[in-house]
């Protein structure tokens, strides 16, 4: 006689999520059609840390300029960060460039089918290779992105700041646990889904979620405690003055960043530390005679690691020396060309707030 064996907590896990997911999940996201690893590659970079809403429009304007990985590898990265300026986090972006190139060159321009291969790639973790190659291949990879920790946290009940590994390597079995067999896209964008539209950070909406049931967070009245929260820590704050430096023909100068750090390999302001001779920096750094100046008001932006205030100060020069010290990091722009190059949002903000 045969003996029905009770499903498996995971299973039943997987199979709610599912059925949730058929009738009110998100089924018309540009990279859900014509799914390819290029194409769920790039949604997934620029899905970290960014919302869906905040990702569509530049995803199809940055899927029109490079609507594959060859196009991709032969851009050049100012190319790529002018197409990425205002969405943040540009490290993506240059590991995006470098990870197409790197394709190209070690995989014949074809974007890896094996996980170890995918993860090697810059600028991704574990999470995203599996994510990529769920979506688009549907091979049985768990992930792990913010949304789905906060599920998991939840119907599980684990307590504990996700940034510790031993709480980190706990979500990590119960994703591994609760992925299913099949329908691996689905369950992969499911679950995303879930944790963006339902199981929120704030406010989430208990009573029209499929795993209610057997959510042990709900059980307890714990829904608001978890996930445990990251441990607050006070940004310090640095400040910095950025110098609109304005010449006889009304251009301004920018300045290429270094290729890593913050910023890195964007067009930006030239910056001072408050307590440093401006007339003097601008002679010496440039060669330019500062005929007048005036500080504007302040401004603050805040990375996750600090605070950035930033004094924009409007210099009006006039050029003693013919020679610039590093010609091809350094752009002197009128007050539309500024547009075309790839700048951080404060940066552009400023530019288009002073030089009307």
């Amino acid at each position: 006689m045969a003996v029905n064996k009770k499903p498996k907590a995971e299973n039943v896990f997987a199979g709610r999520v599912l059925a949730w997911f058929d009738q009110h999940g998100r089924h018309d996201l540009p990279w859900q059609k014509n799914r390819t690893p290029y194409r769920v590659w790039l949604a997934e970079v620029m899905l970290q840390q960014t919302q869906v809403a905040t990702v569509m429009p530049y995803y199809q304007k940055f899927l029109g300029r490079f609507p594959d990985l060859s196009s991709l590898a032969k851009a050049s990265l100012d190319e790529v960060l002018l197409l990425w300026a205002g969405l943040g986090y540009y490290s993506r972006a240059r590991n995006l460039h470098r990870a197409a190139v790197v394709i190209n060159q070690q995989h014949q321009g074809q974007f890896p089918g094996q996980f170890e291969a995918v993860l090697a790639l810059p600028g991704i973790g574990r999470s995203t290779a599996g994510a990529i190659l769920a979506q688009s291949l549907g091979q049985r990879h768990a992930i792990l992105d913010g949304n789905v920790k906060r599920v998991l946290s939840r119907y599980f009940e684990i307590e504990g700041w996700y940034g510790k590994k031993a709480v980190q390597n706990l979500l990590w079995q119960k994703a591994e646990a609760c992925t299913p067999e099949h329908r691996l896209a689905d369950y992969t964008q499911a679950i995303m889904d879930l944790g963006a539209t339902v199981c929120t950070r704030s406010s989430p909406d208990c009573e029209s979620c499929p795993l209610l049931q057997d959510c042990s967070a709900y059980k307890n009245q714990r829904v608001t405690e978890l996930p445990t929260p990251k441990p607050k820590k006070l940004l310090p704050v640095k400040a910095v003055r950025m110098l609109l430096l304005v010449n006889g023909k009304g251009e301004t100068l920018l300045e290429k960043r270094p290729p890593t750090g913050i910023w890195g390999g964007l067009w930006s302001l030239p910056e001072l530390a408050l307590e440093e001779d401006l007339t003097q920096v601008c002679q010496q750094r440039w060669g330019y005679r500062v005929d007048s100046y005036q500080d504007q008001a302040s401004l603050r932006h805040t990375f996750s690691h600090y605070h950035l205030d930033i004094t924009p100060c409007r210099v009006d020069v006039t050029s003693v020396s013919a020679e610039v010290s590093e010609p091809e990091q350094q752009y002197w722009c009128d007050t539309s060309n500024y547009r075309k190059c790839a700048l951080a949002t404060p940066v552009a903000n400023i530019l288009q707030q002073y030089l009307k």
